[in-house]
This record gives structure tokens, C-alpha cells and sequence, in this order.
């Protein structure tokens, strides 16, 4: 069985990562961490495992695919935090994005460095219009 073409774009997730995060409510605090990503077995489903080496930071689990609602990504989080974010990649360029009555996110992450880095700017929205910086995080490739 095939992977299909609009799942191919997520194998550029495929693999270990190391991160930095920085967040408005710590100013100043640069935050360690790191990501795997694994097809599950017929590629159909990637799964995500982030984690934060900071207690503030949750670690969290994404699985992201096609539902019938299109390509989204489940998230769910040391909390006990689930989400439903719509995902999209064009041009180099991830998105995730959930639009709830008072809540509303979005992410934007940018490829560059032939793939081996990907530079992540979250956002929030109390009113879907108004948006301000959240969470900024950078991911580099891990080379065996």
C-alpha cells in the first residue's frame, strides 16, 4: 500500500529533533527539548512525541493524518489538554490551526537549511482577529 500524496509532505517530519522554546511568560528563559516522529505502521497516521525540560512546558503527543474533516493534527498533552488542529504544508511551510468561540491558535513553521531546521511561531486569538506571539520554537534535525 502507498503512502498517499498528500501525506508525503509530513515525512519531512520524520525523525529525531532537538529544540529551543522561548515564551512571553518567561522572559528571557530559553527552553530545551526534543521531538521524535514515526509513521505508524502503514504510514497513513505520523506520531509526534514532544518534550520540554522545563515543568511549565507540557510534554505532548500529536498524531497527525487525514480525517474526514482533511489533514489535522490530534494533540494531547501532559495537562490533559486535547485538541483538533487543521494542518496544511505549502512551499516549505507548516500550519496548524484551531478556531474555537474564545480560543483560537495558530502555527506557522518554516522550513530552511535543506529541511534540517524548522524555525515555529504559535499564536493566540481570544476573538479569531486580534493575535499576538505565544510559544516560538525551533527544531533541529538530530544527525545520527
Amino acid at each position: 500500500m502507498s503512502q498517499p500524496a498528500n501525506l508525503q509532505p509530513l515525512n519531512a517530519l520524520v525523525g529525531e529533533w532537538t529544540s529551543e522554546a522561548t515564551h512571553p511568560a518567561f522572559p528571557g528563559l530559553v527552553v530545551a527539548g526534543r521531538a521524535t516522529a514515526v509513521w505508524l505502521e502503514g504510514e497513513r497516521f505520523l506520531l509526534q512525541r514532544t518534550q520540554a525540560d522545563h515543568p511549565e512546558f507540557p510534554d505532548a503527543l500529536w498524531v497527525l493524518g487525514e480525517t474526514d474533516e482533511g489533514l489535522v493534527s490530534h494533540y494531547f498533552d501532559s495537562r490533559g489538554v486535547h485538541r483538533v488542529y487543521s494542518l496544511g504544508f505549502d512551499d516549505g511551510v507548516w500550519r496548524m490551526w484551531l478556531e474555537e468561540p474564545g480560543f483560537s491558535q495558530r502555527f506557522t513553521g518554516t522550513f530552511d537549511d535543506g529541511g534540517e531546521r524548522i524555525v515555529g511561531v504559535w499564536e493566540l486569538s481570544p476573538d479569531g482577529s486580534n493575535w499576538e506571539r505565544d510559544l516560538e520554537s525551533t527544531f533541529f534535525r538530530r544527525r545520527t
